[in-house]
């Protein structure tokens, strides 16, 4: 990947905020992911670029509810569980390969930090390839849901619809009535996919684990988010509260612009590659 002048400019800034620091937080989000081909829910500005997702309490209250977002998913899934990582998320992992006391945190939910060989990857928000019984507890992979299914609602398979965040896929005035949702194979109960849903808690260990993690860092690093959901926001806050320096890398207004030591607005992947892809352009081992 060859930078534009502008991540080469954004690279050597960050190279040089890097550089003191061995043990860093890093907090990434869906603007790197979208070099990856997965749309994410808000413009530059922050804003809303489509409706927002379900909310949890309408999934577990709501038939009609989550009849709808199993279709749109069931549709979306494909086109979501092809997405690789793209040399963004591969730049990350070979520097948490030469530094491993730098720690990645991620608020998306598509695993392609450990596709590119990220290992302990704090998944904040969960991940959409398995499904989780909310009666019973029992985990499944995505994929043998999708299986499910396809098989109790063949007359959905191969519809084509424009792919949206998080494996949904735009498929308005279609009958989701008729749509037959996944039920747990050992109980019976109501699953959803293992994410966290808006109006629903981030797990508290996964919390908990991040705030530890923060604890020991010397500098923080944001990439791909506008940090507009408290969950990822609250590390931001909570780095500068502690006196950490606070670098951002995306394209966009981000909710802790005011807090930062450093703002780069630059491609996420082109600058990771510039910037800590070369281990002898000046990153400590």
């Amino acid at each position: 990947m060859t930078a534009d002048p502008l991540a080469r400019d954004a690279a050597q800034r960050l190279r040089e905020f890097l550089a003191p620091h061995r043990r860093v937080f890093v907090l990434t989000g869906a603007g790197l992911s979208a070099g990856s081909g997965i749309p994410h829910y808000r413009d530059e500005s922050g804003a809303w670029q489509r409706k927002p997702p379900i909310e949890y309490r309408a999934f577990v209250g709501d038939a009609q509810a989550r009849a709808r977002y199993w279709a749109r998913s069931f549709v979306g899934w494909p086109g979501f569980a092809r997405a690789r990582p793209n040399p963004g998320h591969a730049a990350l992992a070979q520097w948490q390969a030469r530094a491993p006391d730098t720690t990645l945190v991620t608020q998306n939910v598509d695993g392609l930090h450990g596709r590119a060989g990220s290992r302990e990857v704090i998944d904040l928000h969960g991940r959409l390839d398995q499904v989780v019984c909310l009666d019973c507890g029992a985990l499944r992979p995505r994929e043998a849901v999708q299986e499910e299914l396809a098989a109790r609602n063949p007359e959905w398979i191969g519809l084509e619809a424009r792919r949206l965040p998080d494996g949904d896929a735009d498929l308005e005035g279609l009958a989701f009535e008729r749509f037959v949702a996944p039920v747990c194979a050992d109980c019976g109960g109501l699953v959803k996919p293992d994410v966290v849903f808006f109006g629903e808690n981030v797990p508290r260990p996964r919390v908990a684990a991040a705030q530890q993690a923060l604890a020991q860092a010397e500098a923080m690093l944001v990439v791909g988010s506008s940090l507009m959901v408290y969950s990822g926001y609250r590390f931001a806050r909570a780095a500068r509260e502690a006196g950490l320096p606070l670098a951002l890398l995306n394209r966009g207004v981000t909710r802790a612009d005011d807090i930062a030591t450093l703002k780069l607005e630059a491609d996420c992947a082109a600058t990771l590659v510039a910037g800590i892809g070369d281990w002898g352009l000046g990153i400590r081992d």
